[in-house]
C-alpha cells in the first residue's frame, strides 16, 4: 500500500474496506509508516512499462524504511504472495529453491545500501517484464547479470568501505523482530511443485540461508507478484524465473558475510555444485564482493553449523514452535523415536513421498498427527530445465514436525506408538520400490482403501483445531497409490 498524494491518504485509509484495514493496529501502523512520515511527493509515477519494472525509480520518494517495514512486519505473509501465487506453480517455477531453507531478513536500521546508492544504482535497476519476448533465456541470463554485477559492485564497494574493523558484520544486522514479531524467522519448504512457508526455524539442518535485505524483498514482490502477468506469454514466465537466481544469490551472499572469510568459498561453491559455465562465471565474479572479516567469534571448526546455533539463540523470543515434536506431548519413548526419524539422511529417502501425514496413536486412545517432509538434494538450484540430472538422493533428508504442514499429501500413514520402533527401521532399511509398497502395506491407506475418507476427516478436524484460522481443504489430487 503505497499511497502516492498525501492529500489523498487519510481518505485512502479512512474509506478502504479491505480485512487488512479493519484491524485498528495494522491501521495505525499504516498511518505511521506512510500518513504521518515524513516525505514529499513530487510527481506521480508513471505507468509506462519501462517504468513499472523500476520500482525504486517508481516509489523513490517514499521512504525506504517506510517501505521495508510494511513488508516486514508480516514477512510469511509478504512471501506467500508469490509462494502460494501463480507464479509458482509447477515444477520449473518452484525449482528456483533448495527444498528447505532458513529465511531471515536484514535489519532495518542497519541497511546494507546507503540511500545514495539506492538513488544511483536501483533506480535504474531493471526487472523482467512483458515487453521482454525477444530474449532467449540464455541472452536474458546475460543481460540481467550484466546489471546485477554492476549493482552488486556498488553495494560490495561500499560494504568493504564501511563493514570493518569494529563494523565488521554480526549478528546485530540480523533482524530479530523487534523483540515480538515472529515473522522474522522463516523456513520454506518445497515439495517437487508447490511449496509452503511457515513461522519458525523448523528442521535441524537447513540446506541454505538466505538473508533478505529491502532490496531483494522489493525486488521479489515486484518480480513474482505485483509485476507478473498471470496471462503473460511464456518468455515473460522464463525471465522471471531466471531473474529470481540472482535474488537468491544475493541473499545467500548475505547469509556468507556472516561466515569466516575462509570458509565462505567453500560453502557456496557446496551450494552450486555443477552449475553452468555462465553461473560459475557469475559466482566467480562475486568472490570480491565482500572481503571483509566476520565480527562474528566462531569456536569451533565447522562455522556453518555453528552460525545456525546463532541465529536460533538470537531469535529465540520470537521463534514459532508449533511444530516441535516436544509440542505433541507424547513420551519420551515416541519421541526419541521421530527424532531419530528426522536425522535420517539418503539411503532410500528418495523412495518417500514428498508429504505425509502421519497418525499416531497411543495406548490409552489419543491420537496425534505429524507431517514427513522428504527434502530432495540437489547439486545445485540454478538451472531451469532437467532437474534429475542434478539430483542427489544421498542428500535427501527428512523433516518430521508437530502437526501440518503443506497442502497436498500424498500418503497418510496410520500406526500406534508401540509400531514406531519397525517403522524406523522400515524406513532406514528402505533400498527398492518393492520396499516401498510393503511399508504402505503395513502401515499406509493406499488410495484405493475405503478408510481413506475416514482418515481424512479425522485429518482435517484436527487441522481445524490446531490451526482454526490458516487450515484449509488439503488437495488429494497428487495422493499416491503406490
Amino acid at each position: 500500500v503505497y499511497y502516492r498524494f498525501r492529500p489523498i491518504q487519510e481518505t485512502v485509509v479512512a474509506k478502504t474496506h479491505m480485512p487488512y484495514a479493519l484491524n485498528p493496529r495494522r491501521m495505525a501502523r499504516i498511518r505511521e509508516l506512510f500518513v504521518d512520515a515524513h516525505f514529499v511527493v513530487t510527481a506521480v509515477p508513471s505507468y509506462l512499462p519501462e517504468e513499472a519494472a523500476k520500482p525504486f525509480r517508481t516509489f523513490q520518494e517514499l521512504p525506504v524504511e517506510s517501505r521495508y517495514r510494511f513488508m516486514l512486519d508480516e514477512a510469511q505473509f509478504t512471501i506467500m504472495t508469490f509462494i502460494k501465487g501463480p507464479v509458482c506453480r509447477g515444477q520449473v517455477a518452484v525449482d528456483v529453491i533448495q527444498d528447505h531453507f532458513w529465511m531471515l531478513f536484514a535489519h532495518p536500521e542497519l541497511n546494507e545500501v546507503n540511500g545514495k546508492v539506492f538513488a544511483s544504482i536501483l533506480k535504474n535497476l531493471r526487472l523482467p517484464n512483458e515487453a521482454d519476448t525477444f530474449l532467449t533465456p540464455l541472452s536474458s541470463w546475460v543481460q540481467y547479470s550484466e546489471a546485477q554485477a554492476h549493482y552488486l559492485k556498488a553495494k560490495s564497494d561500499y560494504l568493504n568501505r564501511n563493514l570493518t574493523g569494529r563494523n565488521a558484520p554480526t549478528l546485530d544486522r540480523i533482524w530479530a523482530g523487534d523483540g515480538n514479531n515472529p515473522n522474522a524467522a522463516l523456513t520454506v519448504f518445497r515439495h517437487f511443485d508447490s511449496a509452503t512457508v511457515v513461522k519458525g526455524l523448523v528442521g535441524e539442518h537447513p540446506q541454505s540461508i538466505l538473508i533478505v535485505g529491502y532490496p531483494v524483498l522489493e525486488r521479489i514482490y515486484y518480480l513474482l507478484v505485483a509485476g507478473f502477468d498471470v496471462f503473460g506469454n511464456i518468455a515473460h514466465g522464463i525471465h522471471s524465473r531466471l531473474y529470481m537466481d540472482f535474488l537468491r544469490m544475493e541473499a545467500e551472499l548475505n547469509a556468507l558475510s556472516l561466515l569466516p572469510k575462509a570458509s565462505r568459498d567453500a560453502v557456496r561453491d557446496h551450494w552450486y555444485r555443477g552449475a553452468s559455465p555462465e553461473v560459475k562465471a557469475y559466482l566467480n565474479g562475486s568472490k570480491a564482493h565482500f572481503v571483509q572479516e566476520t565480527g562474528i567469534h566462531y569456536q569451533t571448526q565447522q562455522p556453518y553449523e555453528e552460525l545456525l546455533g546463532l541465529l536460533r539463540a538470537r531469535l529465540a523470543p520470537v521463534l514459532n514452535r508449533q511444530f516441535d515434536l516436544e509440542r505433541s506431548g507424547l513420551s519420551a519413548f515416541a519421541l526419541d523415536h521421530l527424532r531419530r526419524l528426522s536425522q535420517l539422511r539418503g539411503g532410500g529417502l528418495h523412495l518417500l513421498p514428498e508429504m505425509t501425514i502421519m497418525t499416531l496413536h497411543e495406548a490409552k486412545g489419543k491420537s496425534h498427527f505429524f507431517t514427513l517432509l522428504r527434502n530432495s538434494g540437489h547439486s545445485n538450484v540454478a538451472e531451469l530445465f532437467n532437474e534429475a540430472d542434478r539430483r542427489l538422493p544421498d542428500e535427501d533428508t527428512l523433516t518430521v514436525v508437530n502437526g501440518f504442514i503443506g497442502a497436498y499429501p500424498n500418503a497418510f500413514y496410520d500406526l500406534t506408538t508401540d509400531q514406531l520402533p519397525a517403522f524406523l527401521t522400515a524406513v532406514t532399511e528402505l533400498r527398492t520400490t518393492a520396499d516401498y509398497a510393503r511399508l504402505m502395506d503395513r502401515y499406509g491407506i493406499h488410495r484405493t482403501n475405503p478408510k481413506l475418507w475416514a482418515q481424512s476427516d479425522a485429518i482435517h478436524a484436527a487441522y481445524k483445531r490446531a490451526a482454526p484460522i490458516e487450515a484449509g481443504l488439503l488437495d488429494l489430487n497428487r495422493y499416491e497409490n503406490r
